[in-house]
């Protein structure tokens, strides 16, 4: 059964730091897209982030690059985004998810994901 859990959400002052991690299990990373995405209180989800399989490109939005990283550790079947630079405005709960049926590419559209973690929540707040 594919599982997705994310980690590393909290408190952080605004300019901090943080480190989400997406941990998955009953299926190979390697052969999954996996995107993070938020979804702040009112709003609409919302891509943030997101890397393909075999060729690891990437793309995010444009309100994190710069301060937003996402990486991949097969052997660790971890999906890791690195949050610098953080901003009032980045506060949500936080989601990882994963398209086996995305091949080279990834996209920030939440409707081309079909597995989801339960997420993690993230407050950006002095």
């Amino acid at each position: 059964q594919l599982q997705l859990v994310e980690s590393g959400g909290g408190l952080v002052q605004p300019g901090g730091s943080l480190r989400l991690s997406c941990t998955t299990s009953g299926f190979t990373l390697n052969n999954a897209a996996i995107g993070w995405f938020r979804q702040a209180p009112g709003k609409e989800r919302e891509g943030v982030s997101c890397i393909s399989n075999r060729v690891d490109s990437t793309d995010s939005a444009d309100s994190v690059k710069g301060r937003f990283t996402i990486s991949r550790d097969n052997a660790r079947n971890t999906v890791s985004l690195q949050m610098n630079s953080l901003k009032p405005e980045d506060t949500g709960l936080y989601y990882c998810a994963a398209s086996p049926m995305l091949v080279g590419l990834c996209v920030l559209h939440p409707r081309e994901y079909n597995y989801w973690g339960q997420g993690t929540r993230v407050t950006v707040s002095s």
